[in-house]
């Protein structure tokens, strides 16, 4: 076991875990929400440091981010645990084995050799995803650290449920990218569905902006639970808040775990969220889960040319020359474009 960072003692050999919007007070022999940061002896210690379930060379546009290092492949990592417990979880099988099964287990990887692995396989990246990455935050920084060392950038797939100080100390050494869930724009959704609260990741989104992290927003569409037109309005003007430039990807949900009741989300659903993000302001927003649907694509927010084609993760520049539209010389928002 390896000892975790951003917690402290309290009374009765307590701790209470910082990394995390919970902030978990853990007692003697307990773990914390995720399942994978136990109190030992009045210490807490990480049960998943280097114990990775998932080692996959995946395209960037999978996380999805369509405008950092388009068109590269991210070497992606994750162990088990999770922090929220959504019911329509599309990893439950990992994200929730410490609690349904009971379980921690992975394969032992130094940082090291997750460095070495993305050299080999040509990856511009290092992916924390499948799982929520800040549960195993002590090893993804020390991976991190070592990626960016050998010229690899980091990018998180997150629930943006991090504290403050976790973000900032992420910004300082490791994070250059992330897609955070913004699963609903309603505390109701996120108390019911998920086990969290709506505010603490607004504040992380914010927070990523501010800390110069390049950011992009994922919201999966669940027919009845977070698709209202009023809903969608109000979180497309958040995300406009943050700046225009901030992708937005609209997923089309299918049943899952525990959440089995509810139909996949009509395209037609996709495409009205789509032009409600556009109507509000943002300049990218795209249609997820629907492959060849024209939301996949890249337009210039100027004059509508196509900048990007896409088909699933298939992602071929047409329009874009170093970062600017060929048909009206408008700079295209993202990093390391062609």
């Amino acid at each position: 076991m390896h000892e975790a960072r951003f917690y402290t003692p309290e009374k009765e050999q307590a701790v209470r875990c910082h990394l995390c919007a919970h902030r978990c007070l853990i007692r003697l022999e307990k773990t914390g929400i995720c399942g994978v940061r136990r109190n030992h002896e009045g210490r807490l210690e990480s049960l998943v440091y280097g114990k990775l379930i998932a080692t996959h060379v995946d395209p960037i546009e999978k996380k999805p981010l369509f405008h950092f290092l388009p068109g590269s492949l991210s070497y992606s990592i994750a162990t088990v645990g999770c922090n929220f417990r959504c019911l329509f979880c599309q990893n439950a099988d990992i994200s929730q084995a410490p609690r349904d099964q009971g379980a921690v287990f992975g394969r032992d990887f130094s940082p090291h050799a997750v460095v070495q692995d993305a050299l080999k396989t040509r990856c511009a990246t290092v992916s924390y995803t499948y799982t929520e990455p800040t549960i195993f935050m002590e090893f993804a920084m020390d991976v991190g650290i070592e990626a960016r060392k050998a010229g690899l950038k980091n990018v998180f797939v997150s629930n943006g449920y991090m504290t403050p100080e976790a973000m900032q100390k992420a910004a300082e050494t490791f994070l250059d990218a992330a897609n955070v869930d913004l699963k609903a724009f309603r505390d109701r959704f996120y108390k019911e569905m998920c086990g969290a609260r709506l505010e603490p990741v607004l504040e992380t989104l914010r927070g990523m902006k501010r800390l110069g992290i390049w950011l992009e927003v994922t919201t999966l569409l669940i027919p009845g639970l977070n698709d209202d037109p009023q809903e969608l309005k109000e979180l497309a003007e958040f995300l406009v808040s943050l700046g225009p430039e901030t992708p937005w990807h609209v997923s089309r949900f299918h049943p899952t775990y525990r959440l089995t009741d509810r139909p996949p989300t009509p395209v037609a659903t996709l495409r009205q969220a789509r032009e409600i993000g556009l109507k509000a302001g943002l300049h990218y927003v795209y249609t997820g889960n629907v492959p060849g649907d024209e939301g996949e694509n890249t337009y210039c927010p100027q004059c509508g040319a196509v900048i990007f084609k896409r088909h699933g993760f298939s992602t071929k520049p047409q329009g874009i020359l170093r970062g600017i539209c060929e048909a009206c010389g408008a700079r295209i928002h993202g990093v390391d474009l062609p």
